[in-house]
């Protein structure tokens, strides 16, 4: 079974979930999961998850993501971008690029975000998309979201193509539909690329083709991606052998029963900070905090399993 992390290029028209199935089948493997789900008329980095780094999934889909929109203003649709039915339609010959700026720079920082009808979002068990499709319209929530940097690329009024940085849960068919609005023209999203997740960029991306390629060629281990490389921040500690079987079920550990790679590491510990611990075989096992009232090292992440 192969255990790592595949940067895919999702392609216009592919569900995340279709990414999955046919990945499954490319690679062979049922254990495999995406890290949140990208509209099918969305393209760009799709983050999947494969054998032990599935329990990574729920770790990347909240990480901060960077897009490339193009908004078009004018016209409001029920999905908030130009694949819904036009709602509303209005006169956008007086905006100045000047006005436009300043609205959309006005984003920038937290904002209390609705999200719309036609999203994944469960309301009392019932996904939004499928009340959306019956017609019914309920209530949601706003949520706040942060949007840490939008660029204008490009504005050729009334699109204007931006560049979005934006915390996870952001929708960014919603900031346009919102900039829209507060601009008093109407506004949707005419295309969308996901360019940035975490550390994960679309230059570094492969299509399902590619990967396909790849595994015929016997070469896919080649992209994948270890797990542990998601880490490489935290401090690297090895368990001695003597306690290795404890960690692998996720005791905890004394101060005794691991190694630093350089020995001034071991006295730099602080209450709360993560490491990776490794067997002394190299095979990454689990991510461990140090608790330093009890003076010992705790499980936070367990990624170690026996392949069957």
């Amino acid at each position: 079974m192969i255990h790592g992390i595949l940067n895919v290029y999702k392609e216009k028209g592919y569900t995340s979930h279709d990414v999955v199935a046919k990945l499954r089948g490319i690679v062979g493997q049922k254990k495999i999961g995406h890290t949140g789900t990208l509209d099918p008329d969305a393209v760009g980095v799709l983050p999947v998850c494969l054998g032990k780094a599935t329990k990574l999934c729920d770790m990347l889909t909240d990480k901060d993501k960077t897009y490339e929109a193009i908004l078009l203003l004018g016209r409001s649709t029920d999905t908030q971008d130009t694949s819904g039915t036009t709602l509303t339609t209005r006169d956008t010959s007086a905006l100045t690029e000047e006005k436009v700026t300043e609205v959309i720079e006005s984003y920038v920082g937290e904002y209390d975000q609705i999200p719309p009808m036609y999203s994944a979002l469960k309301v009392n068990g019932k996904k939004l998309y499928e009340l959306a499709r019956e017609g019914k319209v309920v209530e949601r929530k706003a949520r706040r979201v942060v949007i840490y940097q939008i660029r204008i690329l490009k504005m050729e009024l009334p699109r204007v193509k931006m560049e979005v940085s934006c915390s996870k849960g952001t929708y960014i068919r919603t900031l346009c539909h919102d900039i829209g609005e507060t601009l008093g023209c109407g506004g949707c999203m005419e295309s969308l690329v996901r360019t940035r997740v975490s550390s994960f960029r679309i230059a570094d991306s492969m299509t399902l083709e590619e990967i396909s390629q790849k595994c015929m060629k016997d070469c896919l281990m080649d992209v994948v991606i270890p797990i542990d490389a998601m880490f490489q921040e935290y401090q690297k500690i090895t368990v001695k052998k003597s306690w290795d079987f404890l960690a692998k079920n996720g005791n905890s550990l004394p101060m005794n029963a691991v190694y630093f790679e350089h020995e001034e590491k071991s006295r730099e510990k602080v209450d709360g900070d993560y490491m990776r611990l490794y067997d002394e075989q190299g095979h990454f096992v689990a991510i461990y905090s140090w608790n330093d009232e009890k003076k010992e090292y705790q499980i936070i992440k367990m990624f170690f399993c026996e392949d069957k």
